[in-house]
């Protein structure tokens, strides 16, 4: 417990905030930027993994902010890393010019079409179909006749080599200058890219309308949609892409049940979940 310095979380300003936790600046340490997750991403093991997942996925090449350190902040544990001067993520991006969204999605779907053409270390980062089996066993909360529809399409997956993010969307790559940086990368694994476009689905055409979400994004639900028609169109480089959506859908849906698989729902979030995969499955498993 005593091997990780301690910081005195009053030294420093807080500037930025995501779905994860929050971000702090200390003028006495301008190189340097400090990460404090929220009380259940706090815990050493899940610190401790963030940190290293991050150095390893900087050694592949992926051009991600370099790891310093890990200290406590209270109970808790976070990390220090390099301080990307006059950084903004593609959503604050989007929040302060929405005149900019569709470059904003084009620039995603670029960077991400590059992060899934690099080829993952398997022997290191886990897999994500194998991820996804595993918590479709724990997925108690669906309907047994929910989970065999689901169950179906995903013994179709294959298994891939590529990298998927696990946190793919518009707050997770943020801009300065020319040069683009990822973050929060503790569920990176290798597998099939629709896992990470099937969470983006999920954040720009399930969550937006909800409050919360918009908070998360900085953007309006007309803003995230946008978003998504850019990105699709993009991605697919045809304006007509209803195939597209339908499977990254489907995908959207697999996205909530492995959220199962890092963090155990609590009895609402279940309730929550269940609506909206059941809504998912009425509209994208009909065939």
């Amino acid at each position: 417990m005593n091997d990780y310095p301690e910081i005195d979380l009053s030294q420093w300003r807080q500037v930025g905030e995501g779905g994860n936790g929050k971000t702090y600046i200390n003028p006495a340490q301008p190189d340097v930027i400090l990460k404090v997750n929220n009380a259940r991403l706090s815990t050493l093991e899940a610190v401790r993994k963030e940190y290293e997942v991050s150095k390893a996925v900087g050694d592949m090449g992926i051009p991600v902010p370099k790891m310093h350190d890990m200290v406590r902040v209270g109970d808790g544990y976070a990390t220090i890393s390099e301080h990307i001067v006059g950084k903004k993520s593609l959503s604050r991006i989007c929040h302060d010019h929405p005149e900019r969204i569709e470059e904003m999605a084009r620039l995603l779907c670029e960077r991400g079409k590059q992060l899934f053409a690099t080829p993952c270390k398997t022997d290191y980062f886990p897999s994500r179909r194998q991820q996804m089996m595993q918590a479709l066993d724990g997925a108690t909360f669906l309907s047994k006749k929910t989970l065999q529809k689901i169950r179906t399409f995903a013994k179709t997956i294959q298994e891939n080599d590529q990298c998927v993010h696990g946190d793919y969307q518009m707050g997770n790559l943020i801009q300065a200058g020319d040069r683009c940086y990822w973050i929060d990368l503790d569920r990176f694994a290798h597998g099939d890219p629709l896992f990470d476009i099937g969470h983006l689905y999920l954040v720009c055409m399930v969550y937006s309308s909800m409050k919360q979400a918009r908070e998360i994004f900085h953007m309006e639900e007309d803003q995230l949609r946008r978003f998504w028609e850019a990105f699709a169109t993009a991605y697919t480089e045809e304006s007509e892409h209803a195939g597209f959506d339908r499977l990254a859908g489907k995908y959207a849906a697999l996205d909530i049940i492995l959220r199962t698989f890092f963090v155990k729902p609590t009895f609402l979030e279940k309730l929550f979940f269940r609506m909206h995969i059941n809504h998912l499955v009425k509209q994208f498993y009909t065939e």
